[in-house]
């Protein structure tokens, strides 16, 4: 076996489904799906029982709450090929996303952590933004150290088994930018890359880690990267230079979402995301027009 999918589910149920089948579908067969259930207390264990019963390829574990980085490190830990990609259960693969990267990796032994462009979606999985990552080590060394830890996105990463057992895995400190800092540590014992192509669909919405924990994941970066200084012998390092958090206001966040699906044409999410912000300020004239906008369909 080629390829083990490591993926952490805790309470996933509402997009469970699109990310399993994403998986499952994918042109290169020749994987594992470890996912391992973080005490979940809604759909998702009979979800993933169904699915397993469907799938031989689909191993599920179960385990008490502890997060999402302690169950990425007991998926690894039961898993068996030399190659560990990441998927989360809220975002859907691109079919062609494994071949790629495997073709990649084959053709590069120097990289041992690799990412690709992603397509960013609303929750109604309407595309909104296409980002333009960094493709080379250096390229993306560099956003790593100023703190941006999204340079190579998580659920997009494949990395070499070898390399991410050299560095110790995931670290249990952290149960939130837990990727950030493998990535740097990734970074220091050999080469990082990304796929132009974006492989797979990102999804942004109000109970993801980004919104949720955004103040967190500020406060777990400057630790991070001072310990990434002190490793790599830089002076320390300066919390004042870390890049603002992304927006996590709901309002600014579905009116955002709204304009890009009536751009997409896709006016029943428009209309949502209009319909939301409208209970949230009624007075809001920009959401009143979002709403016409979407209901005559322009």
């Amino acid at each position: 076996m080629r390829l083990s999918v490591l993926m952490g589910v805790f309470n996933g149920e509402a997009f469970l489904a699109e990310a399993m089948d994403s998986v499952l579908a994918q042109t290169f067969r020749d994987f594992e799906l470890i996912v391992v259930d973080d005490g979940s207390t809604d759909g998702s264990p009979k979800l993933l029982a169904d699915y397993a019963k469907r799938d031989a390829r689909v191993k599920i574990l179960n385990q008490k709450n502890a997060g999402l980085t302690a169950a990425l490190n007991a998926a690894a830990k039961a898993s068996t090929a030399p190659l560990l990609a990441r998927m989360d259960p809220d975002d859907m693969a691109l079919p062609t996303r494994f071949q790629q990267q495997v073709a990649y990796m084959d053709a590069h032994p120097e990289v041992t952590l690799l990412g690709t462009r992603v397509i960013l979606v609303d929750p109604y999985g309407t595309a909104f933004k296409w980002p333009l990552h960094p493709l080379t080590h250096e390229e993306i060394d560099s956003k790593l150290m100023e703190g941006e830890g999204w340079a190579i996105v998580h659920p997009a990463a494949m990395m070499r088994r070898d390399a991410f057992e050299r560095v110790g895995g995931y670290d249990e400190r952290y149960r939130t930018s837990q990727d950030f800092d493998l990535w740097l540590r990734m970074a220091e014992t050999g080469r990082l890359a990304n796929l132009e192509e974006p492989l797979l669909k990102y999804r942004q919405h109000l109970a993801s880690a980004n919104f949720a924990k955004a103040e967190q994941q500020k406060k777990l970066k400057v630790q991070i990267l001072s310990e990434a200084h002190t490793r790599r012998g830089l002076p320390p390092f300066d919390p004042a230079t870390l890049p603002p958090p992304p927006i996590s206001d709901p309002y600014e966040s579905r009116r955002r979402w709204g304009w890009a699906a009536v751009r997409e044409k896709n006016f029943t999410a428009a209309r949502k995301h209009a319909w939301q912000n409208i209970k949230a300020r009624p007075t809001a004239v920009e959401m009143w027009k979002l709403l016409f906008c979407s209901v005559r369909g322009y």
